[in-house]
């Protein structure tokens, strides 16, 4: 998450909204947002509704959800899907804001 604060004024500036879903309950959520200072939404999503709308896989053995990004218009058509197979798997921000660029909304 340090990677989207990092350039989320960016973000921003092209009109585009970030929304975090994690396997936490609302009270983890809400206390993690406040000690990181987290700019953008977090969405507590224990009972894995979020994950299972958009397919976000869940492995036990690599210690919960693997890492979903997604691009979602203002009309909810989604533009850009990436599934993760570690942690590490995740886009750079630069990916995503050239995506961002270069996708009509």
């Amino acid at each position: 998450m340090a990677q989207l604060r990092r350039d989320y004024e960016q973000f921003v500036s092209l009109g585009t909204e970030i929304l975090v879903a994690g396997p936490e309950k609302a009270e983890a959520f809400r206390e993690y947002w406040a000690k990181e200072n987290l700019p953008f939404i977090g969405l507590p999503d224990p009972e894995h509704r979020v994950l299972k709308l958009y397919g976000q896989e869940v492995k036990l053995f690599k210690l919960g959800r693997l890492p979903a990004q997604m691009l979602i218009d203002k009309n909810a058509t989604v533009r850009f899907v990436h599934y993760g197979h570690s942690m590490a798997d995740i886009p750079s921000n630069e990916e995503i804001l050239s995506l961002l660029t270069s996708s009509p909304t």
